[in-house]
């Protein structure tokens, strides 16, 4: 992530639980058709890693550098490569604002669900493109808060988007951050963009329970818990927040869509 700012879900097991479901195929399927073997490609904010090895496995014998803004959380990526025999991901400390990484040193620069948290994301977006070498890609992709739909419309968790997109922003964050892509890589200087749209849905009753499950753990117990302490919330206010989640998870109708904005831009 970033040695500015603030990350505010930290790395509690539900905000893991998450993450660890992200794979190439769900997260980054509009990178895919960009990569081949033996590119060198750097993956900015890398969580836990499952995007990382798969898409260490397509660019090999290619190299991944896995890059997070402390040990502890690229321990996280490190245990995810050796469960994997991935040998081709390098690893590196760094903060995305300033990389300290060669100029055009990588074919490829991923950031997944990045840009949101940072302080300054288009300064972000210079330095992966600076250490993009020319004609090689930079690939972005964010959710949008403000844009995620779902039914039944429980007043719990539109109490808590409100909360959620309070506490992001008093972190230094945007919680809108996918409908904002192009114009911070246009900001950046970028002129050859790729903007496209993706979604997830949860709806299956098996999807509903994971991630109706994981959002009741998350409000109560990871780092947002503390953070919206910070800004105002009660705890009675998160055991609501929780609640509802739970009874949108066991409502047979249950749907939940999150849209991402995310860009291929040309370096």
């Amino acid at each position: 992530m970033t040695a500015r700012g603030v990350y505010t879900h930290g790395h509690h097991e539900s905000v893991l639980r998450s993450h660890r479901w992200r794979t190439a195929e769900n997260s980054a399927a509009y990178l895919l058709p960009y990569l081949t073997p033996g590119m060198r490609l750097l993956d900015v904010g890398c969580g836990p890693g499952t995007i990382t090895a798969d898409l260490a496995a397509i660019v090999a014998p290619g190299t991944v550098t896995a890059l997070e803004a402390t040990e502890d959380a690229l321990d996280l990526a490190r245990a995810e490569a050796a469960a994997r025999g991935r040998a081709n991901i390098e690893f590196a400390v760094g903060d995305a604002h300033a990389l300290g990484l060669p100029d055009d040193a990588f074919d490829a620069v991923h950031a997944h669900q990045v840009l949101q948290h940072l302080a300054d994301p288009v300064q972000a977006l210079r330095e992966m493109r600076r250490v993009c070498r020319p004609g090689g890609v930079v690939a972005v992709r964010d959710c949008d808060y403000a844009g995620m739909i779902w039914y039944p419309e429980l007043p719990g968790l539109a109490e808590w988007a409100e909360l959620n997109s309070r506490v992001v922003r008093g972190n230094g964050g945007e919680p809108n951050a996918g409908r904002r892509l192009l114009s911070w890589a246009r900001a950046a200087g970028f002129t050859e963009i790729t903007p496209t749209a993706s979604v997830w849905c949860f709806a299956t009753p098996e999807d509903r329970a994971w991630w109706g499950g994981l959002w009741a753990d998350r409000v109560r117990a990871s780092a947002f818990a503390g953070h919206a302490r910070g800004h105002g919330a009660t705890d009675a206010d998160l055991e609501r927040m929780a609640a509802a989640w739970r009874e949108w998870a066991a409502a047979e109708d249950g749907w939940f869509v999150v849209p991402h904005g995310e860009l291929i831009c040309r370096a």
